[in-house]
């Protein structure tokens, strides 16, 4: 399994702990919708992915919450593209598929605040869940102001 699938599986592990109030959906885990899909098109020796989302219900949310992986953690960047070494991560509502009306995005489950982040290689696993842990909580105290 690669390194950032690892993160990602990780991350499965971990998110009751930290993340009650964000939903976040990973490709790994069996209650994906399209599970059984992804199971038949994974890659035994890649594991699922690096592919990471965050649903932080508002653009404004999802903003604060890249801002803070971005330049209090250096979890990763903001970008447009995911695809580059580096953890990159976008607010899709706004970013990539911005091109979609509201319709068309909530087919798509495309929320507002809908962050996808690519897990890249740089940093270790225990590294990165702990930049990630740390922007959600500071992201839990500020909203109980």
């Amino acid at each position: 399994m690669s390194r950032p699938s690892g993160i990602v599986r990780k991350s499965c592990a971990c998110t009751c702990d930290i993340t009650d109030m964000y939903l976040l959906e990973v490709e790994g885990l069996e209650v994906h919708p399209d599970h059984a899909l992804l199971k038949f098109m994974a890659n035994k020796d890649y594991g699922y992915g690096g592919i990471l989302c965050v649903d932080m219900e508002t653009e404004e949310r999802a903003n604060r919450l890249m801002n803070m992986l971005q330049n209090f953690t250096q979890f990763g960047f903001m970008a447009v593209s995911l695809g580059y070494y580096e953890t990159l991560m976008s607010c899709s509502g706004s970013s990539t598929s911005s091109e979609l009306n509201n319709e068309e995005k909530e087919l798509a489950g495309i929320s507002p605040g809908l962050v996808r982040m690519s897990i890249g290689y740089n940093g270790s696993l225990e590294q990165k869940w702990s930049q990630l842990e740390k922007a959600l909580s500071k992201m839990q105290e500020k909203m109980a102001f």
